[in-house]
Formats: C-alpha cells, sequence, structure tokens
C-alpha cells in the first residue's frame, strides 16, 4: 500500500469548539489529496474522540497534557506520510492549503520546511485598531511571492519527515509559547536546512467572540510576556529592564495616542517581560550567588501590611466561591486511600490535629504515621515512618507539616483537581497572609491549578501513587533544602506534569521556614547533596508553565 501523500497533524487540548472549525475546514481537502489526518489529544477529552471519528481523522490520545511539543512528536510518530503538516487547533485552512503545499514540496525537493500566510481574525465584536502594528495572535503575511525564510510559527508549519529525522523531534521539556518550535528550526537552520515560504498555503488564525474580549487577550499576553522574557534569557539576548520599560511606556503611549484596541495587549504583553526580569534581578540580589537553588526568603509576614494581605485574601476568597463551590461538587464522589506523613513537634500538635481533623471529614481513606523530630533530618524521620509500608496500596502521599491550616473541606477537591490536570507532584499555593518562601507559590486569582516547573518540600506536598519508585526512599538531605530543585530536574526528564492548586490555598502563619534549625547547615546539607545530583536552578525552576481557568 502506497503512504498517503501528506500527514496532516493537529494538536489539540480542551478546546472542541475550534477544533471542529479547523476539522471542518480540512478534512475535505485531506480526502481529496489521500492524505492521512491526525488528531492528537494532549489529554483524553470525549469530545474530541467524536470529532475526530466525526471527520475520519485518526487519533491519538496522550492520556494527560503533556504539552505541545509533545503533542507534535507524538503526530509525527504516528504518521507514515513524507510530508508532516501542523497546524493549530485554532486555525481554518484556506480551501487550496494543501494543494499549494503539496505543489512546493513536489516542486523544490531541496526545502525541508514549508509554510504559509497566518492571518488573524477576530470574531463578535469590532475591533478599532491604528493599523500601525499587528494583530495581537500569531499571523504572518510574507506578501504573494514564495521564498525562503528564517522563520515558520507552528500554526502552518509542514516539515520533511526526512528534515526531522535528521534533526531529531520537537523539544518535549517545553511546554509553554515561546522557544516551542523556534528551538527546533534553529537546530534546523544551523545543520544547513531551508524554510520555503509559500504564499499560496495561508490559513486563518481566529479567536471566537470569547476570546475576542480584551481582558482574554490581555491575560493571554501576559504569559506570553513571561515566558518570552523567559526564552530570550535562555538564548542570552534578553534587553535590560531599562529597555523593557522603554517598550511598556511605548505601548501606553499608543493606546493613548491612537485609540487602539492593540495597545493594552502590547501592554500586557510587555508587562509580563518586565515581571519576569524584575523576578529575576530580585533573585539575583536576595540570593546566594553561589546558591542557584535558593529563594533568599523565608517569609513575608509582619508589620501594617498584613491587614492588607488579610484583607487581599478575603476578596480572593469571595471571587472563587462559584468555582470552588462546582469543584466541590464535581469531588463529591471522589474516593482515594492517603498516607499522610508528619514530624511532629508538640508545640505544634494542636495545629497538626486540626489540619489531621479536616483530611479526615473528606470521605477519603486516611492513613495518617507521625514521628518527633529526635535527631534525625525531616526526609530521614519520614523514610523511618514509611519504612514497611505497603505504599502500592496507596492512591497519593502527603507529606504534612505540623504548622499549617487547611481551608475547609480541602481534600477531595485538591486531589480531584490534581487528578483532573494529570499533576504527579502537587501542592497547595499560600493565601497571601502566609509565610512563602517563592514567589511562586503564592496563590493567583482566577486560577484553579497551575503547572509550573517546581513543587516546594513543604508544608504540603503531595506525591502520586506514579512517582513512588522514583522519588522514595527520600534522599536524606537533612531538612531537605535543594530537594525540590532535584524533584524539579526529575519532573522534566520524566515528563510528569507537577503544579499549584491555587482554588484552595493554605495558612502558613506560625512561623518562618528555617525558624527552628539553623540555615547554615540547611544550605550546606543542599550543597553537598546537589553537588552528585542534577537540578534545576531557580531561573529555570521559577516557572509557571500553564494557567488552568477552568475545569471541563
Amino acid at each position: 500500500m502506497l503512504p498517503p501523500a501528506a500527514s496532516i497533524i493537529i494538536p489539540t487540548r480542551e478546546r472542541p469548539g475550534y477544533l471542529e472549525v479547523a476539522l471542518a475546514s480540512v478534512a475535505p481537502q485531506a480526502r481529496r489529496a489521500g492524505a492521512e489526518l491526525i488528531l492528537v489529544d494532549d489529554g483524553a477529552l470525549e469530545q474530541n474522540a467524536q470529532l475526530a471519528e466525526r471527520f475520519g481523522a485518526r487519533y491519538v490520545s496522550l492520556g494527560e497534557p503533556r504539552g505541545l511539543n509533545a503533542a507534535r512528536n507524538a503526530g509525527a510518530a504516528a504518521a507514515s506520510g513524507e510530508l508532516l503538516a501542523f497546524i493549530d487547533d485554532d486555525v481554518e485552512v484556506h480551501p487550496d492549503w494543501l494543494d499549494a503545499l503539496l505543489a512546493a514540496a513536489a516542486s523544490d525537493p531541496a526545502a525541508g520546511v514549508f509554510t504559509g500566510p497566518i492571518i488573524a481574525r477576530f470574531e463578535g465584536r469590532p475591533r478599532h485598531v491604528c493599523g500601525r502594528e499587528g494583530a495581537p495572535i500569531t499571523s504572518m503575511d510574507l506578501g504573494g511571492s514564495d521564498r525562503d525564510v528564517t522563520r515558520a510559527w507552528g500554526a502552518n508549519l509542514t516539515i520533511r519527515r526526512r528534515a526531522l529525522d535528521a534533526v531529531g523531534p520537537f523539544d518535549a521539556h517545553r511546554h509553554v509559547w515561546s522557544g516551542d518550535e523556534e528551538e527546533w528550526e534553529e537546530r534546523f537552520l544551523a545543520a544547513g536546512g531551508r524554510i520555503r515560504y509559500v504564499a499560496a498555503a495561508g490559513l486563518v488564525h481566529r479567536r471566537d467572540p470569547a476570546d475576542a474580549r480584551m481582558r482574554a487577550l490581555m491575560a493571554v499576553a501576559f504569559a506570553r510576556g513571561l515566558q518570552a522574557r523567559d526564552y530570550d534569557e535562555e538564548q542570552g539576548r534578553a534587553p535590560s529592564l531599562v529597555r523593557e520599560l522603554r517598550v511598556l511606556a511605548g505601548c501606553v503611549w499608543h493606546t493613548l495616542r491612537r485609540r487602539c484596541a492593540n495597545g493594552p495587549v502590547m501592554a500586557a504583553h510587555s508587562w509580563g517581560r518586565i515581571a519576569r526580569a524584575r523576578q529575576g534581578r530580585h533573585d539575583h540580589v536576595r540570593g546566594d550567588a553561589a546558591a542557584d537553588f535558593l529563594s533568599g526568603e523565608s517569609g513575608t509576614l509582619g508589620g501594617r501590611r498584613d491587614k492588607l494581605r488579610a484583607l487581599a485574601d478575603r476578596a480572593l476568597d469571595l471571587r472563587s466561591l462559584p468555582q470552588l463551590a462546582r469543584t466541590r461538587r464535581a469531588a463529591r464522589t471522589l474516593r482515594r486511600r492517603v498516607l499522610v506523613a508528619s514530624v511532629v513537634r508538640e508545640h505544634h500538635r494542636a495545629l497538626y490535629e486540626a489540619a489531621l481533623a479536616e483530611l479526615r471529614r473528606s470521605g477519603c481513606e486516611i492513613v495518617a504515621l507521625e514521628c518527633p523530630p529526635g535527631e534525625l533530618g525531616k526526609f530521614a524521620n519520614l523514610n523511618r515512618l514509611l519504612a514497611g509500608v505497603e505504599l502500592e496500596n496507596f492512591d497519593w502521599l502527603l507529606v504534612l507539616d505540623d504548622d499549617i491550616e487547611l481551608p475547609k473541606d480541602f481534600l477531595r477537591p485538591f486531589l480531584y483537581l490534581s487528578e483532573r490536570f494529570a499533576l504527579r507532584l502537587a501542592a497547595p499555593a499560600h493565601r497571601l497572609l502566609s509565610h512563602a518562601a517563592w514567589r511562586l507559590t503564592r496563590r493567583q486569582g482566577g486560577s484553579l491549578a497551575r503547572e509550573t516547573a517546581f513543587v516546594e518540600i513543604g508544608p504540603l506536598t503531595a506525591l502520586a501513587r506514579e512517582t513512588f519508585a522514583t522519588l522514595l526512599p527520600f534522599p536524606e538531605v537533612g531538612m531537605g533544602w535543594g530537594l525540590d530543585a532535584h524533584w524539579a530536574w526529575l519532573a522534566r526528564e520524566h515528563g510528569w506534569p507537577i503544579g499549584l492548586i491555587d482554588l484552595l490555598p493554605i495558612a502558613h502563619t506560625a512561623a518562618p521556614a528555617a525558624s527552628a534549625y539553623g540555615r547554615e547547615e540547611a544550605v550546606a546539607a543542599a550543597r553537598v547533596f546537589l553537588a552528585t545530583h542534577p537540578y534545576l536552578s531557580v531561573r529555570e525552576s521559577q516557572r509557571t508553565l500553564a494557567v488552568h481557568r477552568r475545569c471541563a
């Protein structure tokens, strides 16, 4: 049997409304040209499987969210065509898109990558723009003539199989918008490859009315700004903070001068870049230059700002009530077997007992193990508690510190969201009025959960059963400093999603980290441990990879 003329690969994740439009536009062209159509679900949404069947596409499910590049790699592995045409799930291809690509590939066998125009379209209310700036979503129009270019965007990216085999797959560790396909293309160009722009192979990049609203566009732009700054820093080409501030000022002036709807979106992107640049600067100022695994903080409570923090927490609590009610309803039938391990100091006995009582009220089966600190470090004590326990009988292990306050009806919604977003290591975010050693771990308004590159060793950390073989027994590294940096590396290597649950924040107000033991000893033990264990530095680990604001 002859291989298909091409393989059209559509990675998707929880956007069936967009996906239906994309499939309706591309499926007739695939049938006409004898191309295969592959839908790669970065998760396992039943609606996606139904759409694939309806439009005659092969359905490939990753089972859990693993990122855009992992989905691209899975699609390439499943494809049998020599020409791999990747499109996003939020596009609508032009009627002659596939024919133009096939013709270009046949006429220019030396080119390894092909792309074409990407035209932005915002549906719903008209947007007033001045025309001086490009669209606030990915777009590209290089005119009506074919020519070689140095960049192709993933929304319209076709690759010859031999080029992918020669350069290698997409970097599946990149779960972000910036640098996902660019990193692969830089490898391809460095190996002497050519990218060809095909003027007739165009498509539309859509935003439906809900996503075309200013607030939604600004939220996405801010997240893209954070990640764009990360990628520029990784490439060693990030501009100074002063230059970033000048760009922001220009965006504000553009908005006021032109009354242009693109101005606020550009400003949000610029502010995201500035926020990341300032975070990097503060990390350098606060932290130990010789210890790139430290946050430089142990807690931030005290003073007149505590009242403002408490008010802000109350406002966020009120804002989250509808989402919290829906999540509790969705989690009401969840039953899990949970092992809780704690090192308990007698002067925190009351706090510990209150937290344990809250866990027991959840309806899950709770097995609690505890011991006093003694002369051992935290994780040596935890290993002693877990020795001999048949861990395979438990769905989750909770490492619970003895000095935190849990929100009401905590456990089932927490586990439900952790499993809903396939997190293998999960932790509740901190309230604003809470001692937090890492800014990343503070709650974010409007977020249910965040996929991050880092989960802290405490004050509450949840380990899914799939991680036990890798993470247990714990390395006995004193109080555990540096272990979370190693976990971040392991999670990346294993492809585990890890993250924070913002909807159910905890309060850690008894004392800052390291108040009950020596900081110098903890840092020294971490240095010894990390000298022989790979880890992610602060710059690599303190990243939000995805924000989940809705739970389908």
